[in-house]
C-alpha cells in the first residue's frame, strides 16, 4: 500500500462518491485531453478513465507512480513521474487540455498560477483544495477573502464554488475542510489591458490592503478623470476586475 507522505503534502481520497463528483465536475467541452495532478492511489483516476479517451496523469511520488503503473494499464505511457510546477506544459500539451485533481495542499496555489501562464492551453480546471484557499480563489469584491487571487482568476475564467469536503474522507485526514472547485475559461479572456501592468497594480493594492488606493498605489503616479477619482478612496477589496482594468489603463494613457 502507498504512504502518504507529509512533505509531499498527500491527503488520499478515500471517498469514492467524492471522487466520482470531482471526475464529474469536468463539463468536458472545447478539449480533448486531460490532465490529473496528483493521483496518488488512482480514487479519483479510475472515474476519469472511462469519461475521456485521452487522460495524462502526473505524480511525484515515486512509490504512487509504481502503483499506478501496475494497477491501471490502460494509461501505458500516460503516467509522467515529475512536477507539474516544473513541466514544460505547452511541449507536452500542444491543444486544448482541462486539469482536474485532488491537489496537494502545499502547491495547491502555485497550481493555479501556472495554469494562469498557460491559459491560452487551458479550457477548464476541477479540483479539491483546502477550504480557505478554495474561498480564496473563487471570492467576490467586498469579501475578506476576496484578494490578488480572486482578482487575476476572475481576469480569464468564471470561477464556481462546487461543494464543501470534510476531513474524514482522507487518508490521512486533514485538520481543515476541503473546497471543490471549478474555473472555466471565460469566451473572451484577453485582457483590455496590459497584463504585466494590471498583475503589478492588483499586488501593489492587495499588499497594503488596509490603505486606500491613494497610499497604496501612491508609487504610481495615477492621473484619473474626475469622474473615477473615486476609486483612489477605496480599498483594494472594494475595487472589481473592471476597476483594476481601468486604473492599469490609465497608467498606460498619459
Amino acid at each position: 500500500m502507498v504512504r502518504a507522505k507529509k512533505h509531499l503534502g498527500q491527503h488520499f481520497l478515500k471517498d469514492q462518491n467524492i471522487a466520482k463528483r470531482i471526475a464529474e465536475s469536468l463539463i468536458g467541452d472545447n478539449y480533448d485531453a486531460v490532465l490529473e495532478i496528483g493521483p496518488g492511489t488512482g480514487v479519483l483516476t479510475q472515474f476519469l478513465i472511462p469519461r475521456f479517451e485521452d487522460l495524462t496523469v502526473i505524480e511525484l511520488d515515486r512509490e504512487s507512480v509504481a502503483y499506478l503503473n501496475e494497477n491501471f494499464p490502460s494509461l501505458k505511457n500516460k503516467i509522467i513521474g515529475g512536477d507539474f510546477l516544473k513541466m514544460p506544459v505547452p511541449e507536452i500539451f500542444p491543444k486544448p487540455f482541462a486539469i482536474v485533481g485532488n491537489f496537494p495542499y502545499n502547491i495547491s496555489t502555485q497550481i493555479v498560477f501556472k495554469t494562469l501562464e498557460n491559459k491560452e492551453l487551458i479550457p477548464e480546471f476541477a479540483g479539491m483544495f483546502q477550504k480557505e484557499v478554495a474561498e480564496r480563489i473563487v471570492a467576490r469584491p467586498g469579501s475578506k477573502t476576496y484578494g490578488i487571487m480572486s482578482v487575476l482568476v476572475a481576469a480569464y475564467y468564471h470561477a464556481e464554488y462546487l461543494f464543501t469536503v470534510e476531513p474524514g474522507v482522507f487518508n490521512p485526514p486533514p485538520k481543515v475542510q476541503s473546497g471543490v472547485i471549478r474555473l472555466t475559461r471565460k469566451e473572451n479572456y484577453q485582457l483590455d489591458c496590459s497584463e504585466k501592468q494590471l498583475y503589478m497594480v492588483v499586488k501593489l493594492a492587495f499588499n497594503q490592503r488596509r490603505k486606500t488606493l491613494r497610499n497604496a498605489l501612491k508609487s504610481l503616479n495615477l492621473s484619473l478623470s474626475e469622474d473615477k477619482m473615486y476609486l483612489l478612496g477605496k480599498r483594494a477589496e472594494q475595487l472589481s476586475l473592471e476597476d483594476f482594468i481601468f486604473i492599469t489603463k490609465s497608467l498606460e494613457t498619459p
